[in-house]
């Protein structure tokens, strides 16, 4: 495994954006190549830092194709994978939260650095048949929120950017998702006030 690793990686430096688009797929849905997309969202900015939004778009394009091929496993059979690991009842409690909470239920985890599991989110979010359109943008949102937060990081600090992330990774995560989550709540207040005042 640590060959095609240093293989892939090897592939995305040589490609650049293709390259970390390529890597960022891989990583959300067959493979797992924990933080290599990251390390190599950083690298790549601060060797080029005009690129930042060509490098953090990439990334997260990437990485939502590969969650979108990971979703559609779950829509189409992920049901009996999920129950033959997970007990039934913790399931459906979970199925549940998704289908009331589901576009934070992807959002949230997809902002979250490595190791935090994000996988079995996505596989459940297409078992619980979150609708294709709120799930990629939700983890859009997410992983763009992440990569360009590792992006402007390099920018700031440069090849530190990842010592940074490791030593303060979960205060930064917990203020990304803070934001997103009133950001989120702000939407939904407009929302229910608009529509009041339609009726």
């Amino acid at each position: 495994m640590g060959r095609i690793v240093d293989r892939v990686q090897a592939l995305a430096l040589a490609l650049g954006a293709p390259g970390l688009f390529l890597v960022a797929l891989l990583d959300s849905s067959i493979l797992s190549l924990p933080e290599i997309a990251d390390l190599l969202v950083i690298w790549m900015v601060v060797q080029h830092k005009e690129r930042l939004v060509l490098y953090a778009a990439s990334a997260t394009l990437g990485s939502v194709s590969g969650c979108l091929a990971l979703y559609y496993v779950g829509r189409k059979g992920g049901d009996a994978l999920v129950r033959k690991r997970f007990k039934s009842t913790t399931v459906d409690k979970t199925l549940a939260a998704f289908q009331r909470h589901g576009v934070m239920a992807v959002l949230i985890p997809s902002v979250l650095p490595p190791p935090a599991p994000f996988k079995i989110f996505v596989l459940l979010a297409g078992v619980a048949e979150i609708g294709v359109g709120q799930f990629a943008t939700a983890v859009a949102i997410g992983r763009g929120a992440r990569y360009f937060t590792e992006g402007l990081l390099a920018v700031w600090y440069g090849e530190q950017a990842m010592d940074f992330i490791r030593d303060n990774g979960a205060t930064v995560s917990l203020g990304i998702v803070t934001l997103l989550v009133v950001a989120f709540a702000a939407y939904l207040f407009w929302r229910k006030r608009a529509t009041a005042t339609r009726s």
